[in-house]
């Protein structure tokens, strides 16, 4: 077999992982609720993936809040900034995770970036969408379907000068590039633990900037006279029996990145990538998309087939692919030239026309020979001749006004420039 869909979890975990995770399943009970050694174990292995997580992402360790994978971290993050109808600021490569709970509260989404593997032009787009009534920028580090990186140093520091605060998606990065909450000063950073950090699935990060609302209340451990969440991170965002094996299993994951170092995982995957790239631009009829600053995540597309057909025929020879939209419909957009568009839109009108043109010929030279009645103002030619013209010149109105309602609705859901 041949695994290459790792940007949506890594297959191939590290043998210590599933060590730990059965390790917990047998000795470890739950954190924080006794002093017996079952739990302080669990208590001691929770407490050492946050200090583990904390060194590697530039935080402190109570600003480490475990979570079930990315999109939950990102719910956090994203409810506790933007209000409904607020104004949100995001990428165009960005995630269901990100657009669909921001569609959820009715944020109006503003997205800026619009070419692919043009870091200037994202920034430019960002420094141009940025306003002071922006309640959050929120942008991925990696696009998930292209590996594009963006300059998130660079947005970063924009959202610090103009006081925005910044959710970071570190879905596609975290393991593999740098990411610090501390030197970005974002409010929120958000990562899954089962991708490059090689942790099981059931788990993640939130890495917290300031404190989030809670999506759940629940038992905490620690002050549980009172009727709300203790204010304190993590307990605070933490209700309930945290993953403790997952937690383990994390933790191991966690200490594979550091002795790997993430600029030698990057580098290897990068590596593999354009090797792959080469191989593939070497084929007729295969298009790939890359370009300068771009991760280990490589896309291709077939012009022959389309791509679930393709991705089944790899699955029959033990390649492990992913096809379709990628939970990212914002990102696909750029995939297409805009020339595409605007010629897909006008062959449609123009087979209309054509039907209406048709149809006008054919009435004019059926019309005179059924009508035998002489009309004072026009003869029966000429009112067929009326009604070929009206009928196109209506038809090119309404073609001309759908066609425009089309394209800008494009441009500003689906970022096609």
């Amino acid at each position: 077999m041949i695994y290459l869909d790792a940007g949506a979890t890594t297959l191939q975990k590290p043998p210590m992982v599933a060590y730990h995770m059965q390790s917990a399943l047998r000795r470890m009970a739950t954190p924080g609720r006794g002093a017996y050694a079952p739990a302080m174990r669990a208590a001691d292995a929770v407490y050492d993936c946050r200090v583990l997580a904390a060194e590697l992402f530039g935080a402190q360790p109570e600003q480490v809040v475990f979570t079930m994978n990315a999109t939950h971290a990102l719910n956090l993050a994203i409810k506790t900034l933007v209000r409904p109808g607020g104004r949100a600021v995001i990428s165009g490569f960005e995630h269901n995770a990100v657009v669909r709970p921001l569609h959820h509260i009715g944020a109006e989404m503003i997205v800026a970036g619009r070419r692919l593997f043009d870091p200037a032009d994202t920034l430019a787009a960002f420094e141009a969408a940025v306003t002071p009534d922006t309640q959050a920028v929120i942008c991925t580090h990696v696009s998930n379907v292209f590996g594009y990186i963006l300059p998130l140093e660079e947005i970063a520091a924009l959202c610090r000068a103009r006081r925005v605060p910044l959710i970071v998606d570190a879905s596609q990065s975290a393991g593999l590039l740098p990411v610090s909450l501390e030197a970005l000063g974002a409010a929120f950073v958000c990562m899954p633990g089962h991708k490059a950090l090689y942790g099981p699935q059931g788990t993640g990060l939130l890495l917290c900037g300031r404190t989030p609302d809670t999506l759940l209340e629940g038992g905490s451990g620690s002050a549980s006279r009172l009727p709300d969440m203790p204010q304190e991170l993590p307990d605070h965002a933490e209700a309930g029996t945290q993953n403790v094996c997952g937690i383990c299993g994390l933790a191991a994951g966690l200490r594979f990145v550091r002795q790997q170092g993430p600029e030698r995982l990057l580098a290897h995957e990068a590596g593999l990538r354009a090797q792959l790239a080469a191989g593939l631009q070497g084929l007729g009829g295969v298009h790939v998309y890359t370009g300068e600053g771009q991760s280990g995540t490589l896309s291709v597309r077939a012009e022959a087939m389309d791509c679930e057909t393709l991705a089944a025929r790899l699955a029959e020879h033990g390649v492990c692919t992913r096809a379709g939209l990628h939970c990212a419909p914002l990102a696909i957009g750029h995939s297409f030239a805009r020339h595409k568009l605007l010629w897909s839109v006008v062959f449609f009108f123009a087979i209309q026309i054509v039907i209406q043109i048709i149809g006008g010929v054919f009435g004019l030279i059926a019309l005179p020979h059924l009508w035998s009645v002489n009309f004072n103002f026009m003869t029966a030619a000429a009112a067929a001749h009326a009604m070929m013209w009206s009928s196109i010149l209506v038809t090119a109105i309404y073609g001309a006004i759908l066609y425009g309602v089309t394209l800008y609705m494009l441009r500003k859901r689906l970022n096609l420039e």
